[in-house]
């Protein structure tokens, strides 16, 4: 069904949801790990879903840094496939409904698009946003992986965790969206999983599974995590293979190991300035994992 033309985005339903949650899973922005592009497939792969809407690419996307793809066979263009930002619904195991906003992060017209993202999910009675992301910290890989959160309200963002004093980074579009839920009065929270920076440029399951497990303490939602668990218990095992081969490398996780567990017992802020970088064994746990050792 279409929508006036002032809109970015083409309706392709009315169905009616019940205080859906907004889910956001968009690329383009910190993924350590690949930690919320898997959380964000295994949460879809989990869901019988249908579009809601298709946000207009010519006023979002750059499509000479997003470029189509083209499918050619025996020298005939078949299709081309365009990079498209969608609003998917769908339900979790327990029959609540949820909204994924997927796709590429607009390369332009943010304040337009959050505006239209936020005026959408107003229509549609949305109740909580939350939006997945992961980020490389000097973690270890030995201990569960810890949450932290931004949120328009700080008490929804201590529900989960969050780190402790003021910092300036840049911002990617889900904190964006963020911000325009707030000022629309409705809340929104962005869950960010730690992720061993070693471990930063691999797949990383167990940054998924917690990403996940976070929806349903803050939002309810329920899905199965059994095989991203499967997946985290392979590439611990693995990186544990690689860890044991060196003291160096023993002993860089033995202290990130101590600093863990030190602000497990007592939250305040820890200075991580004196531990090792992670960065001298990227590449060597990289080339490990895919085999190559």
């Amino acid at each position: 069904m279409a929508t006036p033309t002032d809109r970015p985005y083409v309706r392709h339903t009315d169905r009616a949801l019940r205080d859906p949650v907004l889910v956001l899973g968009m690329d383009g922005w910190i993924d350590a790990g690949l930690g919320a592009g898997s959380a964000m497939a295994h949460i879809l792969a989990s869901m019988d879903t249908e579009p809601v809407a298709t946000f207009d690419g010519d006023a979002f996307v750059d499509y000479r840094a997003r470029r189509p793809m083209v499918r050619i066979t025996d020298g005939v263009t078949d299709e081309l496939s365009w990079p498209e930002i969608r609003l998917l619904a769908g339900q979790d195991r327990e029959g609540r409904d949820v909204l994924a906003l997927v796709g590429p992060e607009p390369d332009m017209q943010w304040a337009r698009f959050v505006a239209a993202v936020v005026g959408l999910c107003g229509e549609l009675g949305v109740r909580l946003s939350c939006a997945l992301g992961a980020f490389p910290l000097s973690v270890p890989h030995t201990r569960p992986v810890r949450l932290a959160a931004t949120a328009t309200s700080r008490a929804l963002a201590e529900s989960v965790g969050t780190v402790p004093g003021t910092i300036e980074v840049p911002a990617g579009v889900h904190t964006a969206v963020q911000e325009g839920f707030g000022r629309a009065g409705t809340p929104a929270i962005s869950l960010w999983a730690r992720v061993p920076i070693y471990a930063a440029n691999v797949p990383y399951p167990a940054a998924s599974a917690a990403l996940v497990a976070g929806l349903h303490t803050v939002a309810g939602l329920s899905f199965d995590t059994g095989t991203l668990d499967a997946a985290a218990a392979v590439a611990a095992a693995r990186i544990d293979e690689m860890i044991a081969a060196s003291e160096e490398h023993s002993q860089m996780v033995r202290q990130m190991e101590a600093a863990a567990d030190a602000e497990a017992a007592a939250p305040p802020l820890l200075d991580f300035s004196d531990l090792p970088s992670g960065d001298e064994i990227a590449a060597e746990l990289e080339r490990f994992l895919r085999g190559e050792q």
